[in-house]
This record gives C-alpha cells, sequence and structure tokens, in this order.
C-alpha cells in the first residue's frame, strides 16, 4: 500500500475549519464546519469540543459513520477522513480538549452538562491534489 502523502498533516495542522458531516434520523447527510480540532493522534482519532445538545450529538447516538474534510483552497487539495465518531464525556477527554476561556460557552465549566468531546475515529483517508484522488486505508 502506498504511503501518506507527507503534506497530509501539516495541511490538517493549518486548516482553519473542519467540515465534518453526520448521518440525521432519516438518513440524510448533514454538514457543518467546526473549529479545528483541539487534540488529534496522528490521522487516526480527532478531538472536538461540542454541546450534548446539538443535533450531530443525536445524530451519532443512533448512527456513528462519520466523515471529516480539510482542506487548503488556495492549493486546490484535500484530505477525507471517513469513519466513526462518538459524544464522550470521560473526564481524561473532557480534561483534554478543555482550554482556558471555555466558561463563556460552558458556564459550569469542565463539568457543565453540555459540555463534551466528538471523538473521531477514522478508518480511511482520500488525498485529493493535482486532480487525482488517492485512497489509503489507516
Amino acid at each position: 500500500m502506498d504511503t501518506i502523502p507527507t503534506n497530509v498533516e501539516p495541511l490538517i495542522e493549518r486548516a482553519a475549519t473542519a467540515v465534518f458531516s453526520s448521518i440525521d434520523s432519516d438518513g440524510f447527510p448533514n454538514t457543518r464546519a467546526l473549529l479545528p480540532p483541539r487534540a488529534r493522534e496522528g490521522l487516526k482519532h480527532f478531538y472536538f469540543t461540542t454541546n450534548t445538545s446539538s443535533c450531530k450529538a443525536a445524530h451519532l447516538a443512533v448512527n456513528p459513520k462519520a466523515c471529516l474534510y480539510f482542506y487548503d483552497a488556495s492549493r486546490f487539495i484535500g484530505v477525507m477522513l471517513i469513519g466513526t465518531a462518538a459524544i464522550v464525556r470521560d473526564e481524561a477527554s473532557l480534561a483534554l480538549v478543555w482550554r482556558k476561556g471555555d466558561e463563556q460557552y460552558y458556564p459550569q465549566g469542565i463539568d457543565d452538562p453540555d459540555y463534551a468531546v466528538l471523538k473521531f475515529t477514522a478508518h480511511t483517508l482520500r488525498y485529493y491534489s493535482d486532480f487525482n484522488p488517492r485512497d489509503y486505508r489507516l
């Protein structure tokens, strides 16, 4: 299997937003922009802040299939990650993504019942560059 291009991780690091898709209760994709991941483990696990009350949390409770996309519009390159996602509230995950200033969104702090972590786990990666998509299994 081909090696994942070395510019994939820097592209993810530079991305101002992450595009995230989940599947709603009617089976349709729902796509939204997220702030960049607060933490990640290579190309396998990505961690974002989210609300337990969000529609994506409701979607993932029923169907964990999800997609994550990062891109550089100026160079017309992108990285699509397909996998599963879950809303997690364990102490380690909450602490991992919590940042000073998050109190403005979660007034009760790290224990705010509406504060949660969206953990995305990638299974495959599609890299698009030079009008050429390439697929990789993670």
